[in-house]
């Protein structure tokens, strides 16, 4: 049998038996590489490989900056911000959650953080407020996944360190996307509103906009610093993930709180969030150097020109590759996986690096709220005691907006690389 066929099969056969992703990779790649008579060595030497990257030590730090964040009320001060700001308008809860959100995207960089952190406070309210649950959790659940587009994001960092592209006009080219992702989630939700007369918030006064923008002023900076410490080359994504959780610390003792009794507890947890999928990351190394020196991107490569040689039907075929792919593996992983494929389709596709990686990355953000992984949408289900079909098909609108959006920037890539071809020219050089 053909050790690309052993490789796929064992491997789908693992993950429908119920094995970790992160040993269904390992054991389907040592079996290939026993069928190929390959020394075992070089799974280790894989494995090695695909971790040792500096940019990859961003990810801890970012993952410890959200629940420094959470932890430390800091989403208290974001709510009571966007709610100054949006909860007046029809649908007010639902605005306040898409922009809580937003702002929440700009610190942990992690979707299931910002599913975890702001649902728990929303959901409940939302619900108590009379708006439909089903709609409550999907519309959590599909405003989380800006936390991957929204800079900083800890998928664009390992999407850069896997592709060796710039991290820093990643994180720029995800302003766009994300911002219009999100207002047309609001736009949505007051039709909505309109449509099912859901409320909206009591009118706070200038004043009172003020004093809550004051508040939480220093906790908006941080996405600042981060993003023109990068854009302006003072510090590599790594040290800028550095700097953050040192501004991240600071905050929580002016804010008086941080309990350092909890900080030992919070620094563990950082640092098995980190490792798991870091043993994702390692497994999903070998099976796609084995993917690729198996010939896979070509096979795939040859199958669709054979088919078309169109750009946009081919850039098209690429996002339906990646949405049946994010549907069952983890982001991180698809992108580690499959990133030989995605880098063969995007040169059939004629596709700047930089603009291929932000499809990427928005049509992988849509795995997290599609079964059977949708990780974010199984999170907001259990936050709000909705059955997952039932909050599936409330989030379908939204996912469409996505995917609305994603198409747009396809044909028009300019909209989604004007950013960082204007403020990183010496990088994004065509």
């Amino acid at each position: 049998m053909d050790p690309l066929i052993i490789l796929l099969l064992s491997f789908f056969v693992l993950i429908i038996l119920r094995v970790p992703i992160a040993f269904a990779l390992g054991l389907s790649s040592m079996l290939t590489i026993y069928t190929l008579g390959l020394p075992f060595t070089t799974i280790v030497n894989q494995m090695y490989s695909s971790v040792n990257s500096f940019p990859l030590l961003a990810v801890p730090l970012f993952l410890l900056l959200g629940r420094l964040m959470n932890d430390g009320g800091i989403t208290d001060r974001l709510v009571n911000l966007s709610s100054s700001l949006v909860g007046h308008i029809r649908g007010g809860l639902g605005h306040i959650n898409v922009t809580v959100s937003m702002m929440f995207a700009g610190l942990s960089g992690s979707a299931a953080a910002d599913t975890a952190g702001v649902g728990a406070m929303m959901i409940p309210a939302m619900k108590k407020a009379k708006f439909d649950p089903a709609f409550a959790v999907a519309l959590t659940a599909v405003s989380s996944t800006l936390g991957v587009i929204i800079p900083p994001s800890i998928l664009m960092v390992i999407y850069g360190a896997v592709a060796q592209v710039s991290i820093g006009a990643l994180f720029l080219a995800g302003v766009v996307p994300g911002i219009l992702i999100a207002v047309m989630q609001m736009v949505y939700t007051y039709v909505l509103a309109v449509r099912k007369g859901f409320p909206a918030s009591p009118k706070t006064s200038v004043r009172q906009k003020g004093m809550d923008l004051w508040k939480a002023l220093p906790v908006l900076l941080l996405p600042i610093i981060i993003i023109a410490g990068i854009t302006g080359g003072i510090f590599t994504a790594t040290e800028a993930a550095a700097v953050a959780v040192a501004y991240g610390f600071i905050l929580m003792i002016f804010y008086r709180s941080i309990n350092f009794r909890k900080l030992p507890g919070i620094l563990a947890d950082s640092v098995v969030n980190y490792s798991l999928p870091m043993m994702a990351v390692a497994s999903a190394g070998i099976m796609g150097w084995l993917i690729a020196m198996l010939g896979a991107p070509e096979i795939i490569a040859g199958f669709i020109t054979g088919i078309t040689t169109n750009q946009t039907a081919v850039y098209l075929l690429i996002v339906l590759f990646l949405l049946v792919i994010g549907t069952f593996l983890s982001p991180v992983t698809s992108v580690i996986i499959f990133m030989p494929i995605i880098q063969e389709l995007g040169q059939v596709a004629g596709a700047h690096p930089l603009h291929l990686g932000i499809i990427v990355i928005l049509t992988l953000s849509l795995g997290m709220v599609t079964p059977p992984y949708g990780i974010c949408l199984l999170i907001a289900t259990q936050i709000g005691e909705v059955s997952t079909p039932k909050a599936f098909l409330a989030i379908l609108p939204l996912i469409g907006i996505t995917l609305g959006i994603i198409i747009i920037g396809l044909l028009v890539p300019d909209l989604f690389m004007f950013l960082p071809r204007m403020l990183m020219p010496d990088v994004v050089v065509y």
